[in-house]
């Protein structure tokens, strides 16, 4: 893989290298390992999956060797989500969750629903809201909690898991299918060399794999691409949220309250909204997803979330306030209408690699786990009858569960939102999704029109949005809000975001669309500056929360992401 700068680097540490040939890479001696299947990702889709394999080989008295790799230092330590969950399928994976001691404990006390404008707020009556929407029998906890305790009853259970180690490429079979993963090399220097701590990848192979890496992963574009996945389905569709933790004053805390609000300080033609979680020890879960179909390229997602955060009905309680973490990550959004074809000789997709997200709920970790139990099932029955690699009964398995009637009602919600904005697309889906309540349903699904890299309009159509100062008070800029991820990468090691062409940042994205890098992206990872008059292209890959913005929204889809160095990347402790 060819790794690129924008155009020869005015800074000496920034230098380009030729990647090693075939040759080179053939000759270089691999360990490998065997299992019987073998899962990318340790969310809660891929701990599931192990999970719910070994209960059943115990079930039916039979041996099944699992192992999950995790490009995260630890397990957990790449997940940030919001989040609320719905228990139903918590509850199928492990019954006995609570004597287990899960960390699911902050049952919804209090659910409510806010229209803001600039400086007021309107509260939706909960009898207005579709019923799916209500969160009574939830839980507000931190996935990486969950994760981490997950992680726990699979290796009790006897799964293998490699935490630091990433999954970098495809093993393919004779035949052409899958046959495992190779986990990427480590102490490789950024100028190609080996380090003195060089270590080449394992060959893990497997009779099944597995792919849970979550939003735009790397494996998963390129199982799309090798088996034409997406071919009779519509683009996916993304958000791009984010997350900070606050401690407050007991006086405003008030546990188990969430709150989701819509409007300000998004315009119409731009979809997202925030959440204030109400977490135990007078914590708060405060964030906001913007929809990154937007299409004014001055739009900085991570300034409209400080902008957010000043709203007269939040700001005062965050005020006094410490802020203790911050993180962000893409979410799927599309629905069924952008679900690839799920299978491949081999293996399968599941979690977020799918797009399972039911975005009406904001709520994805039910069917994370839902899918990844049904693709055990599959397996065992595959592996029961000696079938060929091809796990047909795990599609067949989610339309006929209640994760396939979970996505079915909303399937009409993002479309809506993409072509009416917030206020029409809202007036529809709440029309669609009470229809489904009782019992009725339009004949129709709506489609999605085109990808999110594909909405933007040129920087002369638009107009500069001008955002305030940090008053690192309740608002801050991303510098101070990245030390709070506990990023590390390794310096010294190639950069893992790759330009196929290296001269259309300036070129294409800055002459057309004022470079919309340095606004989307998160942690400030590209920066154009300049050296003789030139403008050039940097990127500050050591910053990298690996959301996958940038892979989403780059207009040409010049900007490629990979996996760093594992272990590399932010250490997320409880969001």
């Amino acid at each position: 893989m060819m790794i690129f700068c924008c155009r020869p680097r005015p800074d000496s540490h920034n230098t380009c290298y030729l990647p090693p040939t075939p040759v080179e890479i053939a000759m270089t001696q691999r360990d490998q390992m065997e299992y019987d299947v073998v899962i990318v990702g340790a969310g809660p889709a891929g701990l599931s999956a192990a999970i719910h394999l070994k209960q059943l080989a115990a079930q039916h008295a039979r041996k099944i060797s699992v192992c999950v790799l995790e490009k995260g230092a630890e397990i957990g330590a790449h997940i940030v989500s919001g989040a609320v969950i719905d228990p139903i399928a918590l509850n199928e994976l492990i019954p006995d969750w609570k004597e287990k001691q899960a960390p699911v404990t902050n049952r919804v006390t209090q659910d409510h629903f806010w229209w803001l404008g600039e400086t007021a707020q309107f509260q939706f009556p909960s009898t207005l809201l579709p019923p799916l929407m209500h969160n009574q029998g939830n839980y507000i906890i931190s996935l990486g909690k969950l994760c981490r305790w997950l992680g726990t009853q699979a290796e009790n259970l006897g799964v293998d898991l490699f935490p630091g180690f990433n999954a970098r490429e495809i093993l393919y079979g004779d035949d052409g299918s899958v046959n495992g993963v190779i986990t990427g090399d480590m102490g490789i220097a950024r100028d190609g060399s080996h380090k003195h701590t060089f270590s080449a990848g394992i060959e893990l192979h497997a009779r099944y794999t597995l792919i849970a890496e979550g939003t735009r992963g790397s494996l998963t574009k390129s199982l799309e691409q090798a088996f034409n996945l997406r071919e009779h389905s519509g683009p996916q569709k993304y958000g791009l949220g984010f997350k900070e933790i606050w401690q407050v004053n007991p006086e405003r805390h008030q546990q188990g309250c969430v709150i989701h609000t819509l409007g300000w300080p998004l315009n119409n033609d731009t979809g997202g909204g925030g959440f204030i979680y109400h977490l135990e020890d007078n914590r708060v879960a405060i964030g906001f997803v913007v929809h990154l179909d937007y299409p004014n390229p001055y739009l900085n997602p991570f300034e409209e979330f400080q902008r957010f955060k000043s709203h007269p009905a939040i700001r005062p309680l965050l005020e006094n306030g410490q802020r203790l973490g911050y993180g962000a990550r893409t979410i799927n959004e599309g629905g069924i209408q952008s679900l690839p074809s799920l299978i491949f000789p081999g293996g399968a997709l599941i979690g977020c690699s799918a797009g399972f997200v039911n975005l009406a709920r904001i709520k994805g970790t039910h069917n994370a786990i839902k899918s990844g139990m049904l693709a055990a099932e599959s397996i065992m029955e595959t592996l029961a009858d000696q079938q060929a690699p091809l796990l047909h009964s795990y599609p067949e398995k989610l339309r006929a569960s209640w994760l396939w009637q979970d996505l079915y009602k909303v399937r009409n919600v993002k479309p809506a939102l993409s072509t009416w904005g917030t206020i029409g697309g809202l007036l529809y889906a709440g029309t669609d999704m009470w229809l489904h309540t009782l019992g009725l349903r339009l004949p129709w699904t709506l489609k999605h029109k085109k990808a999110d890299h594909e909405s933007l309009v040129t920087a002369t159509k638009a107009e500069p949005i001008h955002y305030p100062a940090p008053d690192r008070k309740v608002t801050f800029d991303r510098p101070s809000s990245l030390y709070l991820s506990n990023i590390h990468h390794e310096e010294d090691q190639p950069i893992h975001l790759t330009l196929a062409d290296p001269e259309l940042p300036i070129a294409y994205n800055l002459a057309h669309y004022a470079a919309p890098e340095q606004r989307y992206c998160p942690a400030g990872v590209y920066e154009i500056i300049q050296k003789d008059h030139q403008d050039f292209l940097h990127i500050n890959a050591a910053n990298c929360i690996h959301c996958k913005a940038c892979d989403i929204k780059d207009p040409l889809q010049n900007i490629t992401w990979v996996p760093p160095e594992g272990g590399s990347g932010p250490f997320y402790d409880a969001m």
